[in-house]
């Protein structure tokens, strides 16, 4: 194993997948399984490429997919809007999923970016062990920084595997979560503005 760090600076081992099979093949025989039989002789090595796929955010940099902005759009100044962006996440204490969907604005500084570069970052974020509410937060500081934004609403609604599938399982549950920074904080009117557009 070799020492890399994540986006907080700290080290942490590096695992390969080979390490990571044989953790699964240990997990089936804790719950009980065989590993050997025929059905789960794949079963490590599909599930270590399904959580590659699962987690891939903790290896993209959200702020540079943000990079490319556009400066030629006679002038808008009002809010964008981008609705109903799926969200497929894991959550940070049972490992369970969360799904979703999340809607983003922002105000423009005189510069635009391109509408799939919002649900991009909405993905990377997502693709990572997290909390909703920090999702959300992490979603909005981004775009807010990144973009030199007047300013950013976040805001999520979902549903928690941890909460329908175990522990208290309510299965209608959902969870909503805000974010608003700059004139959406500031200001109620466009706060309000906001609200009736995801409302719609």
């Amino acid at each position: 194993m070799k020492l890399v760090k994540n986006e907080n600076e700290k080290k942490v081992d590096k695992v390969t997948d080979e390490e990571a099979r044989e953790a699964f093949v240990k997990i089936l025989r804790w719950i009980g399984e065989d590993p050997t039989r025929e059905g789960l002789l794949e079963t490590p090595k599909r599930v270590t490429k399904a959580f590659k796929e699962y987690f891939a955010g903790y290896q993209e940099d959200p702020k540079a997919i943000l990079n490319k902005t556009f400066g030629d759009v006679e002038g808008y100044s009002d809010m964008v809007v981008q609705k109903n962006i799926s969200v497929q996440s894991h959550c940070e204490h049972h490992m369970a999923p969360i799904i979703g969907i999340a809607h983003v604005a922002y105000i423009p500084n005189q510069r635009v970016v391109g509408l799939s570069k919002i649900a991009r970052v909405v993905e990377v974020f997502s693709k990572r062990l997290q909390t909703q509410e920090r999702l959300t937060v992490q979603i909005a500081n981004t775009l807010m920084e990144s973009l030199d934004a007047k300013g950013v609403a976040v805001t999520i609604d979902s549903t928690h595997q941890c909460m329908t599938m175990r522990g208290i399982k309510k299965e209608q549950a959902t969870t909503v979560t805000n974010f608003y920074l700059g004139q959406f904080k500031d200001d109620l009117s466009y706060q309000n503005r906001y609200l009736r557009f995801i409302a719609k």
